[in-house]
């Protein structure tokens, strides 16, 4: 497989994008809004000038700012898909998927790979969200590129178009094998797409990983938040037993089983916290942390409920939450082991 290598500075409105890549298989820009993701993807497409980088596909080089080489968009081998799809309103499904295309017999291939030639005579305002991406994919597709860049593929989507098209775009990115470089503020997206996640924040790459790295090892608070974690503040020191105590603003001591002093983040995942309505005898196990709270939210997420124990969120199969009758005001408690308790920087 080919490898894209991407290594600039782009100066924007309130800092300046810094950013290295090696992107080989499919990648995500994770972060915030306003954090340079888009602006990423934009210096690969060479529609955004640099300061200072240099942009390659294996060797072929189309940006070299000591040399003052800036290969033209049009001539970069590079398939963008926008955020609003950036369909053309007054063109049919087949000319905007021809759009740019050579030869015809790829439009024809495309519009039945992407199952959309019964709509090849439609606008795009005669679509649905689901419709219109996999237009924007074939004409990004048309013009053979040999690097894909996507811009938040799923965020126009509602949420029972978007599981569904996430599953498509996966299979296709796998099919596809091509340099592929996304950008999303859904972690749960670029978990599921990429093989590679990066977050990025004001313009800086604070950690890249696989998603279950990025879970298992977080570098610091932001990075845990962001990939779904509970967040707990407070003191750490030398405890028992060889654990870490936590003493958390609100004053309970909670455990981990890494090292660390100081002011730090304790870290869970909603995955790894029980709930209970009465709290468990001390020698029940190794669940040592224990939160009593009121139940502030209970969401539904297919078979799964997402529960709100004071600061903590809990996720349990939705047969659980029923059978210890979790209704919101009431009180709960959330258990989960020092082993699941990480500790971070803040």
């Amino acid at each position: 497989m080919a490898t894209l290598q991407a290594e600039f500075t782009l100066p924007l409105r309130a800092f300046a994008l810094e950013l290295g890549l090696a992107v080989a298989g499919t990648v995500a820009l994770v972060g915030p809004s306003g954090a340079g993701k888009s602006s990423a993807l934009r210096v690969v497409a060479g529609l955004a000038a640099p300061t200072r980088g240099r942009v390659s596909l294996d060797g072929e080089r189309w940006l070299d700012t000591d040399t003052g080489l800036a290969v033209p968009p049009e001539r970069r081998r590079v398939g963008f898909v926008f955020q609003d799809y950036a369909l053309f309103p007054h063109l049919s499904v087949r000319e905007n998927v021809a759009f740019g295309a050579g030869r015809r017999p790829v439009v024809d291939g495309l519009l039945e790979r992407f199952r959309i030639a019964h709509l090849a005579e439609a606008r795009p305002h005669d679509l649905s969200g689901g419709e219109r991406q996999r237009v924007a994919l074939a004409r990004a597709l048309a013009r053979e590129p040999a690097v894909l860049l996507l811009d938040e593929p799923l965020a126009a989507l509602d949420a029972h178009t978007k599981a569904q098209v996430r599953h498509e775009l996966a299979e296709l990115l796998r099919e596809l094998a091509l340099p592929t470089l996304l950008v999303t503020h859904d972690y749960e997206d670029a978990a599921a797409l990429a093989q590679q996640v990066g977050v990025l924040v004001e313009g800086r790459l604070r950690q890249l990983g696989s998603p279950a790295e990025l879970v298992a090892r977080p570098r610091d608070a932001f990075v845990a938040s962001f990939t779904g974690a509970n967040l707990l503040r407070g003191l750490a020191s030398p405890g028992a037993g060889a654990l870490t105590a936590v003493r958390l603003e609100s004053g309970e001591e909670l455990y981990s089983a890494d090292e660390a002093e100081g002011d730090v983040a304790l870290v869970v995942y909603p995955w790894e916290v029980s709930v209970a309505r009465a709290p468990e005898p001390a020698a029940a196990g190794s669940a040592l942390n224990v939160v009593r709270g009121e139940i502030g939210s209970l969401v539904e997420l297919a078979n799964r409920v997402r529960v709100r124990i004071g600061p903590v969120t809990a996720e349990v199969t939705a047969s659980s939450a029923a059978r210890l009758e979790l209704a919101r005001g009431g009180v709960a408690y959330a258990t989960f082991k020092a082993t699941a308790a990480r500790l971070v920087p803040l």
